[in-house]
């Protein structure tokens, strides 16, 4: 879901400072959302965490970075999905993660928008201009409190 938001960004001619953006944020909604669901914060900052989100975000063969892109040209999703030959998973897991995050009450503004623009119709570029009202901050999911080892 992420990285349709990243390649979204790419379909609408962004540079690559707005996808740190979009993935630093996302990598928090998402450890927010895992946290709240009871996972380890580590597994959200390791390879299958941040190594797979970057991949996903920056990759040329990403499919949900295509789709997303080719949503930022303007392309409706049902075209998109009938010319896609592979599975864009992050579709489906966009339905699933917003439901969580109502679930759980958890603030996901990047997913929240995301759902919108796939399932709600709303356009990509209102959908940039709401985030852009976000606060900034709250990057970091909670504060860790660091202990010294005692030697």
């Amino acid at each position: 879901m992420i990285a349709l938001a990243a390649g979204g960004s790419d379909g609408l001619g962004f540079g690559y400072n707005t996808k740190a953006v979009l993935m630093t944020r996302g990598l928090s909604e998402m450890a927010r959302l895992g946290l709240a669901m009871g996972a380890d914060i580590n597994t959200f900052y390791g390879l299958s965490g941040m190594g797979d989100l970057f991949l996903t975000c920056s990759g040329a063969l990403s499919r949900n970075r295509r789709v997303g892109e080719e949503i930022g040209k303007g392309i409706p999703l049902p075209q998109i999905l009938k010319q896609t030959q592979m599975v864009a998973e992050g579709v489906h897991t966009t339905e699933s993660a917003y439901a969580l995050s109502l679930k759980y009450k958890v603030e996901m503004p990047i997913v929240r928008e995301i759902h919108r623009i796939l399932f709600e119709g709303k356009p990509i570029k209102q959908a940039v201009m709401d985030l852009m009202k976000i606060a900034r901050g709250g990057e970091i999911p909670l504060k860790v409190k660091r202990t010294r080892e005692k030697r």
